[in-house]
């Protein structure tokens, strides 16, 4: 899974400037923040989860792996039960998935 993620950012580097990765064929607006102090942790927020609770679970797993890379240099996360992609159970009023994680640090 780790190294699927991996391939991907590494194709996505390589891709056109303003193309869009897509999952399950669909776009999923994710945008990630900062969770408290520390800044290993931090929150992700999938907009437009009704087009596939699938590809909503896989944006935001992407949008962290992608924060882990470039702030630590490694792509592990630490997703807080209840909030990590395999679960995808919160999901707000307005239809948004939220997952919430930390970056593993050495």
């Amino acid at each position: 899974m780790i190294a699927a993620l991996c391939a991907a950012l590494a194709l996505t580097a390589c891709g056109k400037a303003g193309e869009r990765v897509r999952f399950d064929g669909n776009y999923y607006p994710a945008k990630l923040s900062q969770s408290g102090e520390r800044r290993e942790d931090f929150v992700v927020t999938v907009s437009d989860a009704a087009q596939g609770i699938n590809g909503a679970r896989e944006a935001g797993r992407f949008e962290g792996t992608t924060y882990c890379v470039e702030t630590y240099g490694d792509s592990s996360i630490n997703w807080q039960p209840g909030y990590g992609p395999e679960d995808g159970r919160a999901l707000t009023g307005n239809g948004s998935l939220l997952l919430r994680g930390s970056c593993v640090i050495w």
